[in-house]
């Protein structure tokens, strides 16, 4: 459920604050634990966000960085999500930290819990890899399906996907919700209305008990 809203003027606030809050809370995490895992998302969004956290001090040696989801493409894809992680956020500060791929990388279902994962939202209401029409979006929502990495395809997936599961992202210690535009906006509110998640899956995480903050700006 969204507990906390914070609304920005420009791209550039937003990216800035997200970038000083998703860093606030690895620190927290590499302070309590000696280590921190942080999972984001693809897409054209997050870019900016993912440029501003790499310019941020921080013990990022003992940062691992994950994604969400993933489209099932090699790194040499303009689609690949990992492409997208490396080229704007395994940079310069945040270069001294790992990256764990989804794709071809089993061992990623074995990742411990998030410390802090950032979604987004597209205008159909999916997030992470639950898009409506996925041949395995009711295990990737359960809440009980003891799955924590799974491939799914859907209509307006593209590509076959890989995406963490609804209760990896319930156990994550920090969620966060990351959408820009009126349009992204509109789709929210009628996302926290009536209706299946089926139809506009992000009601999945909208409903959870898990506190979520968005992040928004026009």
């Amino acid at each position: 459920m969204i507990t906390e809203e914070r609304i920005f003027d420009t791209r550039a606030d937003l990216a800035a604050a997200l970038a000083a809050d998703v860093a606030a809370v690895l620190r927290k995490a590499l302070s309590e634990q000696g280590e921190a895992l942080l999972a984001v998302s693809g897409g054209k969004t997050p870019a900016l966000f993912l440029d501003k956290l790499a310019q941020t001090d921080l013990a990022w040696e003992k940062v691992r960085v994950t994604l969400v989801d993933e489209r099932q493409v090699p790194e040499t894809s303009e689609r690949s999500n990992a492409r997208l992680v490396r080229q704007h956020l395994m940079h310069g500060k945040a270069a001294r930290a790992g990256f764990v791929p989804l794709f071809e990388n089993p061992a990623a279902a074995r990742l411990p819990a998030l410390d802090v994962a950032v979604l987004g939202m597209g205008t159909d209401g999916h997030t992470a890899s639950f898009f409506p029409g996925g041949d395995r979006l009711a295990e990737a929502i359960d809440p009980n399906s003891g799955i924590r990495l799974i491939e799914i395809t859907a209509p307006g997936a593209g590509e076959p996907r890989l995406t963490f599961t609804l209760p990896v992202l319930e156990e994550a210690g920090c969620l966060m919700l990351h959408i820009e535009g009126a349009e992204k906006r509109a789709v929210l509110q009628r996302a926290l209305g009536h209706g299946p998640a089926s139809e506009m899956p992000v009601r999945a995480v909208l409903r959870s008990v898990r506190p979520l903050t968005l992040y928004w700006c026009p």
